[in-house]
């Protein structure tokens, strides 16, 4: 007596494993696209937020440039260091303050802030002035809650 025990799936099984196999396949193409359309959204923020602080870099280069015109005039009339400073807290703009030797000011684009300070270098020295302060600061967090 020989029994064999088979077990049989019926015609139902295999396309009850094909259902679940393409079920499968969409959840994860539908998770693929949501990541990916996250990843973007995620880059352009990021590249806008990139672009600002570029933005912001460049103003302060520019205003660097203007800093810098107003010490060439300045060192052109000056006799000795006291004078030369004298005469560039004279000719500074007013949104820009003069501590000893030490020119500072800020540049805003409503979201970042750039806090700038530039040391004029004395009379005779090859550049005129140098960075000592570039600091980078956010004014709000609202900036990523998109």
């Amino acid at each position: 007596m020989n029994r064999r025990s088979s077990i049989s799936l019926g015609p139902g099984a295999s396309s009850l494993i094909l259902i679940f196999v393409v079920l499968a396949m969409a959840v994860l193409s539908v998770l693929s696209l949501m990541t990916a359309r996250n990843d973007l959204k995620f880059s352009e923020r990021s590249a806008a937020v990139i672009e600002s602080v570029y933005q912001l870099n460049e103003v302060a280069e520019a205003r660097r440039a203007e800093v810098d015109r107003l010490l060439a005039g300045c060192a052109a009339d000056a006799a000795d260091d006291m004078e030369y400073l004298a005469a560039v807290e004279a000719v500074l703009p007013e949104d820009m303050e003069i501590f000893e030797d030490e020119i500072s000011w800020s540049e805003s684009d409503g979201t970042r802030m750039l806090d700038l300070a530039l040391q004029v270098l004395p009379l005779g020295e090859k550049d005129r002035s140098v960075w000592v302060r570039h600091n980078l600061m956010a004014e709000t967090g609202d900036e990523w809650d998109w």
